[in-house]
């Protein structure tokens, strides 16, 4: 008897179909849910070809719907919230009750039912977070006020949409009985679940998550975030009659408040991202193309009404709300469209069987439509800014606020270090850069770390540089470097084949993360490419050689060797030799820089007089002075107030000169003592330094 893969054929045949869509969605610029949810309908029961069984997708589509749920809850903040709250708190409602309202209206005149009307008005009313993030990130308003604002924004909005799904089957279901009593006992029954989550399960789920990390088991630790998130979803529903949604979204914010959030996100992302495909490609196998074509009218009046209406009536809310013109503007280009959570208040629309399916696909057709545009709303914003600007009092109504806002930290536009990935890697990088006054700028994916540099005054971009455009706005044809410290390779792989394409000649560091990665990257246009593990084996290794009693120079050889075979760069064999002859005049000996103070006794004596070498064995092989290097100096040079030598020997040589020097700096022996810090330039100045020696020795 053969086995029944019917499962497994609908996963493969979405999956396949899903990939295609969105490639050619990116391909045409657009957002890769318009290519999911076209993918759904082209194997749908109303289009020829393979009909995908709705039910098994169904099914895996609630799935999508938990962790979609899940992921918002990890990423709400209360604290972003309350930045923002008396612009998105009395805007949010009333966009929500205008949108609401203006649906209803418009679907009474198409002699819909009350119920279905207002339906189709609660779901036009609530925009994507997926697609709004999106946006923001494309256009780089993310990390703006304006784009806080309009999270904040939507914040509201999902809460209202947890709040809607849990009155809809009170109001519409099937039970009778007074709707008031049913909506309330609803309402009891979810305040009941959301205090039992937030009290017991905001202290137990971190404890148990942290515990597991601890278990030093990633398997475990991916099992545990999963079950958690299916876990309270599925009690949600079983013990409490309250929606999969719900219990998601609140797992997620006990979650999201513990020190643990950052890796439960990075664990459950593929889940999120696969599921949430199928469940955009479930959507879309309920969308009749014929109806939609047979009722086009109806079809361009809402998608105009999401689109242009809600944009309209959200920005002249500003002429109300304490925010400005670029906020209230940037604020309706990112609210006007519909996704993922109005297609869910859909879904329960026909699941109570006040919404047909031929009306439920006008509303995917609106979303789809209105995504497709949503793009163009975000090129619109400077323009429209010019022709408000064009009417001064309507201006002026607008700005009343305008000094509210705190103003974001200069992004830097020419002559700048890109850091992608800010990390302990990043973070170290970011640090020489400052003590070096380079002007550097950081892109972070995570929203909470990101949040952190900003308040530090990090100049910062939001967005995932290997899944946005958000590296259209560092001005990489600008910069004077881009540096890829992301762990995981194949995201690194990403983001230098696009920044190549944006910007040819700039020079690229990338961090690899295994030895194979090293000439993909390399290939894909980065000029230096690290290995971090490999660096880290061979200074273990060498250091475990010189102990053993190996020369310093065989140890160095050796290192040397296992780097030209496993870095497969386009290094010249000359650049090579420079290297080898760099390393091997600072590996395996004592270096050592001591400043010459103001007392002492060598000051107006030349080196030749000091005879250094002849007393101590230690050479001097550099001074600076005056923030100058000058290397290999002459026997005739004499020595001046603030010198810093640089000597180079063996331990028992550097000794032998440090106790010369002390004797030589009388009441100063405290001070310049080998242990004393002031001898010791600072990092930044031994890397610059040391790279003009290197360039003088060649």
């Amino acid at each position: 008897m053969p086995h029944d893969i019917s499962l497994i054929t609908n996963i493969s045949v979405a999956l396949v179909v899903a990939f295609a869509g969105g490639l050619l969605a990116r391909r045409l610029g657009l957002p890769t849910i318009v290519g999911y949810l076209l993918a759904g309908m082209l194997i749908g029961p109303f289009t020829p070809g393979f009909v995908g069984d709705i039910g098994d997708i169904s099914q895996l589509a609630e799935i999508g719907v938990i962790f979609l749920m899940f992921g918002v809850g990890l990423h709400f903040s209360l604290k972003d919230l309350w930045s923002v709250r008396k612009v998105a708190i009395p805007g949010a409602a009333l966009q929500m009750l205008l949108a609401t309202g203006l649906g209803f209206g418009l679907t009474r005149l198409w002699g819909w039912t009350t119920a279905a009307g207002l339906v189709v008005g609660l779901a036009i009313s609530i925009a994507s977070t997926v697609v709004l993030l999106r946006g923001l990130i494309d256009a780089g308003q993310l990390n703006t006020p304006a784009g806080q604002t309009a999270v904040g924004w939507l914040v509201l909005e999902d809460l209202a949409t947890v709040l809607i799904l849990v009155l809809l089957p009170a109001l519409f279901g099937n039970e009778g009985g007074n709707p008031w009593v049913t909506g309330g006992l609803a309402l009891l029954k979810t305040t009941a679940f959301v205090l039992i989550i937030l009290f017991v399960g905001g202290r137990f789920l971190p404890w148990l998550l942290t515990s597991i990390a601890h278990s030093r088991s990633r398997e475990l630790f991916i099992l545990a975030a999963v079950a958690v998130a299916l876990g309270t979803a599925f009690a949600a529903t079983a013990a409490f009659g309250v929606s999969l949604a719900l219990g998601a979204f609140l797992a997620g914010v006990v979650l999201g408040e513990s020190e643990i959030s950052h890796q439960v996100g990075d664990e459950v992302l593929p889940f999120r991202e696969i599921f949430a495909v199928i469940f955009f490609v479930s959507v879309g196998m309920l969308v009749n193309p014929q109806y939609l074509w047979d009722h086009i009218g109806q079809v361009v009046a809402l998608t105009a009404l999401i689109v242009v209406g809600k944009a309209i009536f959200t920005l002249f809310l500003g002429l109300i709300l304490p925010s400005t013109g670029r906020t209230m503007i940037v604020v309706a280009a990112g609210l006007s469209q519909i996704g993922e959570f109005s297609f869910i208040v859909g879904q329960a629309g026909v699941g109570l069987g006040v919404l047909t399916q031929d009306q439920y696909s006008l509303v995917l057709a609106g979303a789809m439509f209105s995504i497709m545009l949503n793009p163009v709303m975000f090129w619109s914003i400077p323009h429209v800014e010019t022709w408000l600007k064009r009417y001064p009092k309507l201006w002026a109504r607008f700005e009343r606020h305008a000094t509210t806002e705190p103003q974001p930290t200069q992004l830097p536009q020419a002559e700048h270090v890109v850091v992608v990935g800010y990390g302990r890697v990043g973070e170290h990088i970011g640090t020489v850069l400052n003590r070096l006054q380079i002007p550097f700028l950081v892109v972070e994916a995570d929203n909470h770390r990101a949040d952190d540099f900003i308040t530090k005054h990090i100049p910062t971009l939001i967005g995932d540089a290997a899944n946005s455009d958000v590296l259209t706005h560092a001005k990489l044809e600008q910069a004077k470097a881009l540096v890829v410290t992301l762990p995981n390779e194949a995201a690194s792989e990403l983001v230098v084949a696009a920044a190549r394409d944006i910007a040819p000649n700039l020079p690229i560091i990338a961090r690899a993360a295994t030895t194979s990665g090293v000439q993909r990257l390399a290939d894909l246009g980065a000029q230096d490419v690290i290995h971090p593990e490999l660096e880290g084996g061979l200074e273990i290794i060498r250091h475990t050689l010189l102990h053993l009693g190996y020369a310093a120079t065989q140890v160095q050889g050796y290192t040397d060797a296992v780097r030209r075979d496993q870095y497969h760069t386009n290094i010249t064999p000359t650049e090579h030799l420079i290297l080898e002859q760099l390393i091997q005049s600072v590996r395996g000996f004592e270096i050592a820089w001591r400043s010459i103070a103001a007392s002492s006794t060598m000051i107006g004596q030349s080196l030749a007089a000091l005879n250094i070498r002849a007393q101590t064995g230690a050479s001097v092989i550099a001074v600076i002075r005056d923030q100058q290097l000058i290397s290999n100096p002459e026997s005739q040079l004499t020595l001046a107030p603030g010198d810093l030598l640089g000597l180079i020997g063996d331990k028992s040589q550097i000794s032998a000169a440090d106790a010369l020097i002390n004797r030589s700096q009388a009441g100063d022996q405290a001070a310049n003592s080998p242990q004393a810090g002031k001898f010791a330039p600072s990092a930044a100045e031994l890397l610059d330094k040391t790279s003009d020696l290197s360039t003088s020795n060649s």
